[in-house]
Order: C-alpha cells, then structure tokens, then sequence
C-alpha cells in the first residue's frame, strides 16, 4: 500500500480500510486466465468449456467491481492519508472488473454456440472490437499512473511494514517496481485494438508476454501483502 515512511508512524485504521491485497491477486489471476484463454483459443477451441472460463471470470469480476466501485465512490477512502489510493486501485480495479463480468456473462450464455462454429475466432474478433475503445483508454490511464508513481515517488512502504519497509529509504526503488508493473499491463491493453485488426496478429504475443509476467507479478506480491500488510497493522496500531 501506499505510505509515507517515517518513524514512529501510528495510522487509525478505523479510518483507513484498506483491501488492494484481494484486489492484487484477483487482478493477477484475471491477467494471468486472459493470457490462458487467449492460447487455448488459437491452440484448441473447441476443447474449451466456457461455463468454466464464465466462472472464474465471473468470481474474479464480482471481487474487483465490487471493491473497486466502493472504493472508487468513498472520496477519499483512505480518510487524512493517501486518496490517491483511490484512483490507482480503486477505479482501474472497477474497469477491470467490470471487464471481466462482460466477458463471464458472454462466455456462459453464447460460449458453447460461438465456439461450435466455424470462424469462432473471427466472431470474437468482432465482438471484441468495440470493447477495445475503453481498453484502449485505461491502457493510457495506466501509463499515466505509472508516470505518476515514479514523478511523485508513491507505492514507497514505511519501515513499519515486513519485508517491503525495507526499502523505506529508497522510495524510488518500489516506486519503479509497481509503475514498471502498471506501465506492462497499459501497454498490453494499449495493443490491444491493433491486435484485433487480426486473428494472427503478431502484437498477441507481446500482449501476452506482458499481461501474463505483470500476472504473476501482482498474484505473488498480492499474496505477500495478505503477510506485510497484517504486519503494517499490528506494528502501526498504536
């Protein structure tokens, strides 16, 4: 999470609810089953079960929309600390989600049908084009937050929180890490449009390279927060 490092910190967290480690792994495994479909449908299509995709889809996009659009209406969630917070988790984990939904309710009731058929690739194709305006469109806002990150030196862990609060005198170190991130995932989703003006695209390989590192990226360090975080609690409780 975000902080300013300095010690003897003491944070009300009545006040300051924070849940980007849930939001971080369903981010994570959302790229990560994207990456996953994208290589089933060009490899085996019609061994895919959708209801499966629709699902996990389904599951991931409920999480995200939720805690994204609640933390995208409370201004500022993080009461007297960081509302920046805000717009970096809260309304791109919102357009995630909301994503994901979309694409959970196509794939259980049009799945099946669109897969059966000849040229199923080029229906999604289609489907997909016009979607990619707004994708297109968080990819930039994604590279301006990573921008931002780096700018205004953010993500940086006070040296109350294990493991990451090591590096709490060198705020430039986890900034670079989580814009590098951020900036991987907008550049995916920034290819996206010209990816489509193709099924064989060659762009599909570097949107999948790209989405499926910062995937595994955002699963893992979301998974060590559920640890750093509880840490960042207990030592700053007061």
């Amino acid at each position: 999470m975000s902080a300013l490092a300095h010690e003897g910190l003491v944070i009300d967290w009545a006040q300051m609810p924070t849940y980007n480690t849930v939001m971080s792994v369903a981010v994570g495994a959302g790229l990560i089953l994207l990456v996953w479909l994208g290589r089933e449908l060009i490899r085996n299509p019609r061994d895919i079960v959708p209801e499966g995709w629709a699902l996990a889809f389904g599951v991931l996009g409920l999480i995200l929309t939720a805690t994204g659009l609640h933390m995208t209406l409370t201004w500022p969630l993080a009461a007297g600390g960081f509302p920046y917070d805000n717009i970096i988790f809260g309304e791109t984990s919102l357009a995630f989600g909301v994503l994901l939904l979309a694409a959970s309710l196509y794939a259980w009731f049009r799945g099946k049908t669109v897969l059966a058929t000849e040229g199923a690739l080029e229906h999604l194709r289609q489907v997909a084009r016009p979607v990619s305006v707004f994708v297109f469109g968080m990819g930039l806002g994604l590279i301006g937050i990573a921008i931002a990150g780096v700018r205004y030196q953010l993500f940086a862990a006070p040296p109350e929180e294990p493991i990451s609060g090591a590096f709490a005198e060198w705020p430039l170190v986890e900034a670079i890490f989580m814009s590098s991130l951020i900036a991987l995932v907008g550049i995916g989703a920034i290819l996206f449009p010209f990816a489509l003006q193709a099924v064989r695209s060659g762009l599909w390989k570097i949107i999948g390279w790209v989405w499926g590192i910062t995937g595994i990226a955002f699963l893992l360090f979301g998974a060590m927060n559920f640890f750093t975080h509880i840490g960042l609690i207990v030592n700053t409780m007061g």
